[in-house]
């Protein structure tokens, strides 16, 4: 009898756990695309830098405070709006040397696994697409407020910083002027949606 009424308990246990876990408050936020940028900057010429600026990108973010570790981040940049400092640089980024936007329209990340490393930064683990090549790549994070805190209803400001090595995406062009590594910065307003 006092077997039936121990395996009665533990399955009541194993229940409200599954249910416990299962209510965890989950939060949508999309990114406000008129609060939204992306910029490239890279070396040239080993004396200063030049910059791309991304101007149209839309994405959404799902978080819970409950299970922090956890976040979907997927943030599409459309490359075909990409603008650099003038007419000849903006073309040659959106050639075959670069972005080859006629034939990859959108640069993408996709982030599942967050670290948090202070109550308003962290580090999200993901993937990079650019130009058909997918690599692995961190992006930093920092938020106005923290989000295991958020209540799904306020906005959030973010701002995400990585740095790439350009070769690993088949952008080899002007090894002799331009530098390898590419710091992109993404700053955006996420809305509760």
């Amino acid at each position: 009898m006092q077997w039936k009424t121990a395996k009665w308990m533990v399955a009541v246990g194993l229940l409200c756990a599954s249910s416990l876990g299962s209510t965890a408050s989950t939060y949508r936020f999309n990114l406000d695309p008129e609060s939204s940028s992306v910029d490239a900057k890279v070396a040239f010429m080993g004396i200063g830098n030049r910059k791309a600026y991304f101007p149209a990108m839309r994405g959404k973010v799902v978080l819970s405070p409950e299970r922090m570790n956890e976040i979907d981040l997927d943030v599409s940049i459309d490359a075909t709006q990409l603008k650099a400092e003038d007419g000849l640089t903006t073309g040659r980024l959106k050639g075959k040397d670069f972005f080859y936007v006629a034939k990859y329209p959108v640069v993408r990340f996709e982030g599942k696994i967050l670290s948090m490393t202070s109550p308003t930064a962290g580090t999200v683990s993901g993937e990079l697409t650019a130009r058909g090549v997918t690599r692995p790549v961190n992006l930093n994070l920092s938020f106005s407020a923290p989000p295991a805190q958020a209540d799904g209803k306020d906005t959030i400001r973010l701002t995400g910083v990585t740095t790439i090595n350009r070769r690993d995406f088949g952008m080899t062009a002007y090894s002799l002027v331009v530098g390898k590594k590419v710091t992109i910065t993404i700053k955006t307003k996420l809305v509760p949606g």
